[in-house]
């Protein structure tokens, strides 16, 4: 046997979680005495790249070099990703989760007949053929531990649950070729339109989020200014998005971008239920409103209660000079 890790590509490069994924399989891997591979999908990224996979804890790389693998046809994916695990003898498979790979690792689950624990929160335990898992559900309100008894084992981890020690170990890259029909890509791709930025949301460590509180699109300024000092990402609340203040891909909530950054900072936010729900798993929760009664001071783990456009410059010129 063995552990298979899938592994995201997105604009050139390895996504953060999958690297997070990779480091989490490893440690599954010591558990089983075996080895894993770390296994992706299109010819996107370079070759120097997919070798440093070892450093992360994969002790080699299977790259499936189509082209038409380059965009997340779900469809090809699940099919790829399946011929892998059982030309590999891998009977766990390990995914970051992700919208792409909630959809794939559901339908590979059903090709290879394997239980699948999603949201995992720690590292599994094992108790003869059963591995036990622990994830969070209610958006991180409660956790419940998942017991998988089938063969063949999937499991999607939760963003910031695991964090590998990078170390100097190269990886051999090796080709695999699937066996892709014309049906696997019936879905055709017709457009793709990539969010732009410095810093994307579900891939940040710091996310600086604005609400109606800034008064309008014009007083951004501030928000862009503290998110540029920390090196963080941008998002904002569903009324924002709504009034065109800020674009739709950086609305943060239950119907927009969910996200586990190490730190939130919700400025303006009022915090209604479908706006926490998306942030709930943030590892601190910094708020700052003029409303003293305003929701999100409970969920918060630091408030400061004062208007957003004297604390934030404030706030910005004190991290610069930290940093500095």
């Amino acid at each position: 046997m063995s552990v298979l890790i899938f592994v995201e590509t997105a604009n050139g490069g390895i996504r953060k979680t999958s690297l997070e994924a990779i480091g989490y399989g490893a440690e599954v891997a010591k558990i089983y005495n075996t080895t894993t591979t770390a296994l992706v999908l299109g010819t996107e990224v370079p070759q120097n790249e997919l070798e440093k996979l070892g450093n992360y804890g994969a002790n080699k790389v299977w790259q499936v070099a189509d082209e038409r693998l380059n965009h997340g046809v779900i469809q090809a994916y699940s099919q790829a990703i399946a011929q892998a695990a059982q030309a590999d003898g891998a009977t766990i498979l390990i995914f970051a989760k992700s919208s792409l790979a909630d959809a794939v690792a559901s339908r590979v689950a059903i090709k290879l007949k394997a239980g699948l624990a999603s949201n995992a929160t720690e590292l599994p335990t094992i108790d003869g053929n059963t591995l036990k898992v622990k994830r969070s559900v209610y958006t991180g309100k409660a956790f419940e531990i998942i017991a998988i008894h089938s063969e063949n084992k999937i499991i999607t981890i939760k963003k910031n649950a695991y964090s590998p020690t990078p170390t100097q170990t190269l990886a051999k890259v090796e080709q695999f070729t699937a066996t892709l029909s014309d049906s696997d890509f019936s879905v055709k791709l017709k457009e793709v339109q990539k969010v732009t930025g410095e810093v994307l949301l579900p891939e940040a460590d710091i996310v600086v989020a604005g609400g109606r509180g800034l008064k309008g699109p014009e007083n951004w300024g501030i928000i862009l200014d503290l998110a540029k000092t920390l090196g963080a990402a941008t998002g904002c609340s569903k009324p924002v998005s709504d009034l065109n203040w800020r674009p739709h891909h950086e609305h943060v909530g239950q119907t927009g971008i969910k996200v586990s950054p190490n730190l939130y900072i919700a400025v303006g936010i009022s915090g209604a239920i479908q706006h926490l729900a998306g942030v709930s798993s943030s590892k601190c929760i910094v708020v700052i409103n003029k409303d003293a009664d305003a929701p999100f001071f409970k969920a918060a783990d630091y408030g400061i209660v004062g208007d957003a456009f004297e604390v934030l410059p404030k706030l910005t010129k004190a991290f610069a000079q930290a940093m500095n």
